[in-house]
């Protein structure tokens, strides 16, 4: 995955935004994602599908143009077995016309921050004069309705929202919205959360996690609902395929930022500062080589600490196998230190999933062998490949 920063501005001023440089108007140069794919593709290294997200900022600030002179640069240089998706996570606030048409155009997988009913939502996500930015959120999802445009929500969840799944679904159909992804609202960079000061947090989040799952099925209108639908393959798989884990492998998650440096592992880190690992940078792209910066993430100690931890996860925690070792910028964030082991965040994101996951098949075993001799054949070889 390539995490690419076209710039650091956001054009509004969410109350639990860790980017550190929100303000920031700079742009990242054509030259610069030329020389990017250019050394990408050279190098050898990309995999035969590469996700490129365009985030760390509000993407749509910059014009249509911006985007078709980059994608069509890129496309021109793309090896014919290489495939690329692009991605965009969007605040929802400049979406028009002509950002429907050009999504549809070049096949861009469409992310838009919206996090509830407008209470909830605008007591967060406001413009930079303190307004609520829900009119204009809903108009943008009304456009992508109109223009047939598929896209995803991603929901920060807090306080008001974890207490009433019913109302989080109701709201998603009000709004055509089938595909939804949660983030609970947590402590990064220099926002702290207050959700993680309680201890029953884990509690909380699992019956809204498990409420929402029930009633979004039973409604038979949510046709994805990550927290589940992503680890339901990652719990049920071959057992000798190995769990990967991109945030913990140099360069799996390539980051560049809107001068050319260029981070590696969790791509929060990207404009991150740390008295231990300085700005947490390997080079740039437009001085170094992809080796050059391979081989400084290997050197790194960045790298030695991060391995520290995933080897401690793999030692003490039964959910190693589905999440592969953590997510590194919460180890630091939560823990003080990249060697170190279990987070909050972790518990809400693998663990509190990976149980209503067991849970729920563990039932569902049970009525096979009550009501019928044999369990339907695709479920009978899930549950003999499963990897937990």
């Amino acid at each position: 995955m390539v995490v690419v920063q076209p710039t650091p501005f956001c054009n509004i001023d969410c109350s639990y935004c860790y980017l550190p440089s929100r303000h920031d108007k700079r742009v990242i140069a054509q030259e610069t994602v030329a020389t990017l794919f250019e050394k990408l593709f050279a190098s050898g290294w990309a995999r035969p599908e590469v996700t490129v997200v365009w985030h760390a900022g509000e993407p749509m600030v910059l014009p249509v143009a911006f985007y078709d002179q980059a994608f069509a640069a890129i496309e021109a240089m793309r090896p014919a077995h290489v495939r690329i998706k692009h991605a965009f996570q969007t605040n929802g606030t400049l979406i028009t016309p002509a950002w429907c048409d050009f999504v549809k155009k070049w096949d861009v997988g469409l992310g838009v921050s919206v996090d509830g009913p407008r209470a909830i939502h605008d007591a967060n996500r406001k413009t930079r004069s303190g307004k609520g930015t829900f009119d204009r959120v809903m108009a943008g999802l009304k456009l992508l309705r109109e223009h047939g445009v598929r896209f995803h929500v991603i929901s920060v969840l807090g306080r008001q929202s974890l207490a009433d799944p019913r109302g989080m679904l109701d709201f998603y159909l009000d709004q055509g919205v089938d595909h939804v992804c949660f983030n609970v609202e947590e402590s990064e960079g220099d926002h702290v959360s207050d959700l993680f000061a309680a201890g029953d947090l884990r509690a909380r989040f699992q019956d809204f996690l498990g409420a929402f799952w029930h009633l979004a099925r039973a409604s038979g209108k949510i046709h994805f609902l990550r927290e589940i639908d992503t680890m339901i393959p990652r719990i049920f798989r071959p057992s000798e395929i190995d769990m990967r884990n991109p945030q913990v492998e140099p360069l799996a998650m390539l980051n560049v930022d809107c001068l050319g440096n260029v981070s590696s592992f969790s791509p929060e880190l990207l404009g991150y500062q740390s008295q231990e690992y300085g700005n947490f940078l390997l080079g740039n792209v437009n001085t170094d080589t992809f080796r050059q910066i391979r081989d400084a993430a290997y050197g790194s100690a960045l790298y030695r600490d991060i391995s520290t931890g995933v080897a401690a996860c793999r030692q003490s925690c039964d959910y190693f196998s589905i999440c592969g070792g953590g997510a590194p910028v919460n180890k630091l964030s939560e823990n003080g230190s990249f060697a170190t082991t279990r987070t909050a965040y972790c518990t809400l994101t693998q663990i509190v999933a990976t149980d209503l996951i067991l849970d729920s098949f563990d039932r569902l075993e049970r009525s096979w062998t009550e009501g019928a001799p044999t369990p339907p054949p695709a479920a009978a070889q899930r549950g003999a490949a499963a990897a937990v």
